[in-house]
């Protein structure tokens, strides 16, 4: 599947897409699976030495003799979806405009190893709040794109495109489509974009929410003692998954940082090696399996696989450990910002977020993960709400 138009690669238009997956495409995946070669492991090591055999090859089986792609493509091809070239890069994006004369404009924005799978669950709630049950002047337009490099943007074809680069792609992409005053929303890489949006589009970006946030959000480097001991016990508890997390789970960033080209061959070739190297993010490193369903989790996958972009999302991360201006320090941006913090992953400390952003509005919830979009929707979309219609009163 090349999510990159033939014609028209250079133009500035706006092109409808619709994902059409070659069967071949699919019969080579089956091919893989069931040709797998297995590691062994240590017994009884859980997810402490990475993703557990047994749960590898459940996940396996599960996508090479139940999982139904045509189904999931077909629910995703009824979804209004569109791509465009913006700064040399492809950029597909689902378009969700609201029946509300008066939505708002909202752009949301996915992380690694994520994609706008995650927002399936937001999109009717969001665009048709009445029919949830909500009040219509909770509406929104939806606009969800895949990060450039990412998924059904297909990959990218040089360097330099960081986090910034990413954020000035989406404030044109919304130019183009029109918003003039729109709001932000990000998650995980999502909720760096999403700020910068705030910063370099100050005039139009009229609040950002994110969650999973943690450039601009935590401490960088150690925290000394008389800081500590003011903390909260809640804060406490997040600085020190913060700890864990930098001592434990930080190596997938290491080498993505460092070398992703060599990871990307393995990524590239097998699936079960993105299989694998994705269910360390996706579940919380064994800390909520199951709170991500398996169709859910494979149609993500699948957007890396049959574009083959899991080596460029990947570069992502190369190109912000070596780009300046990510770590130089940065002026506090005007815009509205709201943070939510969901219970098993987040580690969001509000003194540091201040430091760098117009914190105006701050949740935090006892349950939900990484993707809170897919296990806590109804938390989510609750929040988005109140923090929008909050901001009219500023």
């Amino acid at each position: 599947m090349n999510p990159i138009p033939s014609a028209a690669v250079n133009s500035n238009d706006i092109r409808p897409y619709r994902i059409e997956t070659p069967q071949a495409a699919l019969d080579d995946l089956g091919n893989r699976l069931a040709l797998a070669r297995w590691p062994d492991e240590l017994p009884g090591m859980g997810w402490d030495y990475g993703v557990p055999l047994d749960f590898a090859k459940e996940m396996a089986d599960y996508w090479r003799t139940a999982f139904d792609w045509r189904k999931q493509e077909a629910r995703l091809n009824e979804i209004p979806q569109y791509t465009t070239t913006v700064d040399g890069a492809n950029v597909h994006f689902f378009h969700i405009p609201s029946s509300v004369p008066t939505a708002q404009p909202l752009l949301l924005i996915h992380g690694w190893p994520g994609s706008p799978v995650e927002f399936l669950d937001l999109i009717g709630p969001l665009t048709d709040p009445a029919a949830y049950g909500g009040d219509a002047a909770d509406a929104f337009h939806l606009v969800i794109p895949s990060i450039p490099g990412f998924g059904l943007s297909g990959p990218t074809t040089e360097a330099g495109w960081t986090s910034g680069r990413a954020a000035k792609a989406f404030a044109e992409l919304m130019r183009r489509l029109g918003y003039d005053r729109y709001g932000v929303q990000g998650g995980d890489m999502g909720a760096t974009i999403a700020p910068e949006m705030g910063r370099l589009a100050a005039e139009q970006v009229v609040g950002v929410y994110v969650n999973a946030a943690t450039m601009g959000f935590i401490p960088m480097g150690q925290v000394d003692e008389d800081t500590l001991s003011s903390l909260t016990d809640a804060e406490k508890a997040r600085l020190a998954r913060l700890g864990q997390f930098m001592s434990q789970r930080f190596g997938f960033n290491m080498i993505q940082s460092t070398r992703p080209q060599t990871l990307a061959y393995g990524l590239h070739d097998s699936p079960i090696g993105l299989l694998a190297w994705t269910a360390e993010l996706f579940y919380g490193f064994g800390d909520a399996v199951g709170a991500v369903e398996n169709d859910r989790f494979l149609t993500n996958l699948m957007l890396y696989w049959l574009t083959g972009t899991a080596g460029s999302s990947a570069r992502m991360y190369y190109e912000g450990a070596h780009d300046p201006a990510a770590w130089a320090p940065k002026e506090p941006s005007p815009t509205p910002v709201g943070v939510a913090l969901f219970e098993q992953s987040d580690v969001a400390i509000r003194r540091y977020a201040e430091q760098g952003s117009n914190i105006v509005h701050w949740s935090e919830f006892n349950r939900g993960t990484h993707f809170a979009a897919i296990d806590a929707p109804d938390l989510m979309i609750a929040d988005i709400r109140t923090f929008f219609r909050g901001l009219q009163a500023l």
